[in-house]
């Protein structure tokens, strides 16, 4: 042995001992020779260290203190799976070295890492509670291919890099340590020096599958125990329920703002999904619950791409809320953001001291403005990195679907850059890189997700966002559009006296409402930033106010396309959102309130029950305009159409203050038509104006048909009616 302490360098021990080698394995764990079996330890701090075997705790050895300070070797008389038994000031800790133990990575994890394609990521990267080689404790490994020297540190060794320096597995730039005795819970993070020895803040784990709740920043060793499902049913049927010709209503949810009163993931399953099912949503979809350090980004400046954010609760809380809106008959979407990250310095930006997930030029790996950075979607590694991540969220959490945030950002190389951008290999604007990233998510779920939807919030005319991956268009299932959010709201905030000079902002998203398949969004986008609600924005005295936001909502529930609402418009609330608050529900108290939200809740019904409103959503063969240009009455009339056999639908709505009595319309059938949803009911606060329950058709010809109906069109109102018989 004295040999073998006499080859232990200084430089390289003074390295070690100052948390600058690289190496970790070179110098310490066990050597084995002819002569038998020595073994060194780096345990600063330590009085003394026996070896044991493992396997009867015997002593085999002891370890003798050397130069420098902190360094233990000596000879033991046996080569078998050994445990230090090491004596602290106060204490003594028995436990196995992390430095005899194999490499923890085979070379197929790597070879797909550097793919791009370990969709499995999370399971092998990160920090993953295990038994290895026999011993319970946590595998730790991340990406960090430019640093010289990664170290684990957390809770389990008093936050020092020196004491657990992890292993590079080269090429892949992977550094990785099994750290036996390691439980869940424990706390941590990674200690890197850059290139050129640079010290790096210590960086939260890119692949945390938990993490403390903000403002702290560690990451969290998660529970590797599987969840316990009870959604079978919903998973076996839940293609059929996200198809493009089933009725789909989304409630969009800030969690955090939603109810005060529930603020962990058990409360908000008590309370916010029995909600929503009253209402008649089939989907939540939640603003991003990926863990972000800034609550007043709303969740949209991500770091912790893998885990649910430690505000409401631990991973598991979060699993016991899907499941229980499934078996609720609930669908759950997140909002997902592959599209920037934070500067902040525990997280991804500069992670190894160089630009490893961003791109080093900021003119296109810099949001102006957002201050945030852009993914480098051209590396191999990053692109794995982010379908990983949105696989895990559909695979190990059941979630149905993703809404891919700004993709019109990633489309585009000089979006909101002015004359400042780098176009691409051809000389154009297209950001190639992040098109054929998202082609590839898309085919991905598709392939392994069976039912999930992935959903684009694109905000530009970039043709075939819908369209099959094959058929060389993105493959999203189904697109926002924001056009019709835009047109429809500018139309409905102007004074009624002044509709009919901008009559095209209801039927100009009919020229390309079947070119997609779109979803109808009223988002939280709509009620911030000095927006005001959606009641607010409304023109007029109350009762005008109210009567509008009633139209408008039935003109959305019956127009092509599935519906998305903020929580909050369901019950017409008067102030902007603010994320530090909660809906005000003592709102419906008020008659007028109570009335939008019953309405809301009946107009789900209505687009639930009816065939003609939800299954050609996406098919202009289930919409005709029969009247789209009476701009001076400012009323409009089309009917929807559902697969054959199934009753046509008559939709008018009527944007003035003014009844129009004895309006005559033109229908495709004869017979009595009934009115099976009028917004100006009293039972919503309305002057309930109608049509006493229905009307037959005379053989009046209009519109083209040979026969019409007499209508009563009420005061700022949209109503329903269906064909019987």
């Amino acid at each position: 042995m004295a040999a073998a302490i006499s080859t232990l360098a200084s430089p390289e021990a003074e390295a070690l001992a100052h948390g600058r080698h690289g190496d970790p394995f070179k110098l310490l764990g066990p050597r084995d020779s002819s002569s038998g079996r020595a073994i060194r330890a780096f345990l600063p701090g330590a009085q003394g260290v026996e070896v044991l075997r493992r396997s009867d705790r015997k002593g085999i050895g002891r370890l003798e203190g050397t130069a420098p300070d902190g360094f233990f070797e000596g000879r033991v008389t046996d080569r078998a799976p050994y445990l230090l038994r090491i004596k602290w000031p106060g204490a003594v800790q028995e436990t196995e070295d992390p430095y005899s133990f194999d490499p923890l990575l085979g070379d197929v994890d790597l070879h797909l890492f550097n793919e791009g394609r370990h969709f499995e990521m999370a399971r092998v990267l990160g920090a993953n509670a295990m038994t290895f080689q026999g011993v319970p404790g946590v595998g730790f490994s991340v990406w960090a291919p430019n640093a010289t020297r990664v170290a684990v540190v957390g809770d389990f060794n008093a936050w020092d890099s020196r004491r657990h320096p992890m292993r590079l597995r080269y090429p892949s730039g992977v550094w990785e340590l099994f750290v036996p005795r390691v439980a869940p819970g424990a706390r941590y993070k990674f200690d890197v020096v850059g290139a050129g020895g640079v010290p790096q803040p210590q960086k939260a784990d890119p692949l945390a599958k938990q993490a403390e709740p903000p403002p702290a920043t560690a990451s969290v060793v998660a529970s590797p125990e599987p969840f316990d499902w009870n959604d079978a049913d919903w998973m076996a049927k839940r293609a059929q329920r996200q198809m493009r010709d089933a009725p789909i209503s989304i409630y969009e949810v800030h969690a955090g703002s939603w109810m005060r009163a529930s603020q962990t993931w058990d409360d908000m399953a008590d309370r916010l999904i029995p909600y929503a099912v009253d209402m008649g949503f089939t989907h939540l979809e939640l603003l991003p619950i990926t863990e972000h350090p800034f609550g007043g980004s709303w969740g949209y400046q991500p770091l912790g791409l893998f885990a649910p954010t430690g505000r409401y609760g631990s991973p598991e809380g979060f699993a016991r809320f899907v499941d229980r809106a499934h078996t609720a008959g609930l669908g759950v979407l997140l909002d997902w953001v592959p599209a920037h990250f934070p500067t902040d310095a525990h997280g991804l930006a500069r992670f190894d001291g160089t630009a490893l997930y961003e791109h080093l030029d900021p003119r296109e790996g810099f949001h102006r403005d957002w201050n945030t950075f852009i993914y480098n979607f051209g590396r191999r590694e990053v692109q794995g990195f982010l379908i990983a991540s949105a696989l895990h969220w559909l695979e190990h959490f059941h979630v149905d679907g993703l809404r891919v945030d700004a993709v019109a950002s990633m489309l585009y190389r000089d979006y909101s850059r002015g004359s400042d951008w780098i176009p691409n290999v051809y000389g154009g604007r297209e950001h190639l890189e992040a098109i054929d990233f998202l082609r590839h998510l898309n085919a991905v779920v598709q392939e392994r997700c069976a039912g999930a939807v992935v959903i684009a919030e694109e905000s530009t005319a970039w043709p075939g966002v819908t369209q099959p991956v094959s058929e060389l268009g993105l493959g999203f299932a189904f697109k926002w559009n924001m056009g019709w959010m835009h047109d429809t709201l500018h139309y409905m905030e102007r004074d009624s006296i002044y509709r009919q000079y901008h009559h095209d902002g209801l039927t100009f998203g009919l020229i390309y409402a079947f070119s997609e398949r779109f979803i109808l969004p009223l988002s939280h986008d709509e009620v911030v930033h000095g927006k005001g609600s959606l009641l607010t924005r409304m023109p007029g005295d109350r009762w005008q106010k109210f009567a509008n936001l009633r139209a408008y909502f039935g003109f959305m529930w019956t127009h092509p396309g599935k519906k998305l609402l903020f929580m909050g418009g369901e019950i017409a609330q008067e102030r902007e959102w603010n994320h530090d608050g909660e809906i005000d529900w003592l709102l419906l108290d008020d008659p007028n309130h109570a009335g939008i939200q019953r309405l809301v809740r009946d107009l789900n019904g209505l687009y639930r029950r009816e065939p003609a409103l939800h299954r050609r959503d996406a098919s202009g063969e289930g919409f005709r305009w029969i009247i789209g240009d009476d701009r001076a009455n400012s009323v409009f009339a089309f009917l929807r159409s559902g697969d054959s056999g199934d009753s046509p639908v008559l939709v008018v709505c009527n944007m003035t203050p003014a009844p129009r009595h004895h309006y005559r319309i033109g229908v495709p059938r004869e017979g009595r038509w009934r009115e099976i949803a009028n917004t100006d009911s009293r039972f919503y606060g309305g002057s309930d104006m109608g049509n006493d329950g229905g009307v037959s058709t005379s053989s009046e010809p209009a519109h083209g048909e040979l026969q019409s109906l007499d209508l009563t069109l009420p005061p700022l109102a949209t109503i329903v009616l269906r064909a019987e018989g």
